[in-house]
């Protein structure tokens, strides 16, 4: 962020009346931008929106509306039904389920479950849904395979997702998910994290590893893949092969057994997606809080700010200071609770009222922490708050 934007966004905020306490902003020119990047490098291959990575309904409407984006990667069921019961009809839970309520209100619901795809990576899944729900009717599903690269025993990269590995395996599971009344398998989800979500700007011999194993990577994945959904098209009929993510959009949808993407960070660009090469979006959504402390020379305190990232504890998860430049974090507080001490000669041009400007490590998680995102748009050369959209806190849903 510049001194420009910065000045821009406090700007907006002050003559919005929102000056000296803790908000969301954000931009929607930036989101556009991003849009039209992601489509760019997904070529023809439609994109699913990972709701995750936006829990705002208002935003996720926004991204549906945009061509080349179709149909909703939904966290969990709850959240799936909620999305449903406000029209949407194209919802993939993009994780398997145990809620019970949540299916009792499913097999209740034809039209929910006309919507609603569910994610399954063992027939343990389809035992716990026939016994919470004998009479269910019949649900849609998809597969998972695991999509994570193993070279060699005992080395792996990836996430610890399906324990699904080989298409022979695959298939025998849609096999028995086929046979069981009540269950139709319409898709097949197959999520490389270790390609799109790793970093790899760099030219440390880590970075350039990094880089080789995604190389690697996406060529063994494109095999099995191909294979995997080959065979299962023997089975049953496949309505969708997903795969890919933000980090990963140009290598998976160049291949023909993909049939949609799934992206939802890289509309957002938060923090740690400054690190890699192919891309880089821009960031959209800003975190202002106010200085509330001058305890010595060469220090203010913010007010909260620990919005540290989930994940594997380490400095890429603490926010990204965006403004102003030359101040850091305390290395014995970090990103606190309560407050957020910042040292350096910068913080002797903050005032107390002042806003410092910060951007989340990732892009879904700070709407669990306000109720409502201010929405800018650049108008007439300023930047203006136009609208305020209500986080799914903001809404009532928790989407646990």
């Amino acid at each position: 962020m510049d001194a420009s934007m910065a000045a821009d966004l406090t700007g907006a905020l002050a003559r919005a009346g929102y000056a000296g306490r803790p908000v969301a902003v954000l931009d929607l020119d930036a989101v556009d931008h991003n849009l039209a990047d992601l489509r760019r490098r997904a070529g023809a291959t439609p994109i699913r929106v990972a709701s995750k990575s936006l829990r705002v309904h208002r935003l996720l409407e926004h991204c549906l509306a945009t061509d080349g984006f179709a149909g909703v990667l939904c966290f969990t069921l709850t959240e799936a039904l909620w999305l449903a019961d406000r029209g949407h009809r194209d919802l993939v839970v993009g994780y398997p389920t145990t809620d019970i309520a949540g299916l009792r209100r499913l097999a209740d619901d034809e039209r929910a479950r006309s919507a609603i795809t569910l994610m399954v990576d063992s027939t343990d899944h389809l035992d716990l849904i026939d016994a919470a729900v004998p009479d269910h009717g019949e649900l849609r599903i998809a597969l998972e395979l695991d999509a994570a690269y193993a070279p060699a025993r005992g080395v792996r990269f990836g996430a610890l997702r399906s324990p699904v590995r080989t298409p022979a395996a695959l298939v025998g599971l849609a096999q028995r998910v086929q046979g069981r009344a009540g269950f139709r398998v319409v898709g097949l989800m197959i999520y490389e994290a270790q390609l799109a979500g790793v970093a790899d700007v760099g030219t440390s011999a880590y970075r350039r590893a990094v880089r080789a194993m995604k190389q690697r990577s996406a060529r063994e994945l494109a095999g099995r893949r191909a294979a995997a959904v080959a065979a299962v098209g023997e089975v049953c009929d496949l309505e969708f092969v997903n795969g890919g993510g933000t980090g990963s959009l140009e290598t998976t949808c160049a291949e023909p057994a993909v049939t949609e993407a799934a992206a939802g960070s890289g509309i957002v660009g938060p923090g740690l997606f400054d690190g890699y090469r192919a891309f880089r979006p821009r960031p959209a959504l800003h975190i202002g809080v106010p200085v509330v402390r001058r305890p010595a020379p060469g220090v203010v305190t913010l007010l909260g700010g620990g919005w540290v990232a989930s994940g594997p504890p380490g400095r890429d998860r603490l926010p990204t200071i965006a403004w102003p430049p030359g101040v850091r974090y305390a290395r014995d507080e970090a990103a606190g609770e309560v407050q957020t001490p910042l040292l350096g000669p910068a913080t002797d041009d903050l005032s107390i009222g002042d806003t410092v400007w910060l951007r989340h490590a990732k892009a879904g998680e700070p709407a669990e922490r306000v109720d409502e995102y201010l929405v800018v748009r650049r108008i007439d050369e300023r930047l203006k708050v136009i609208d305020r959209w209500p986080t799914y806190r903001g809404e009532g849903l928790v989407t646990l």
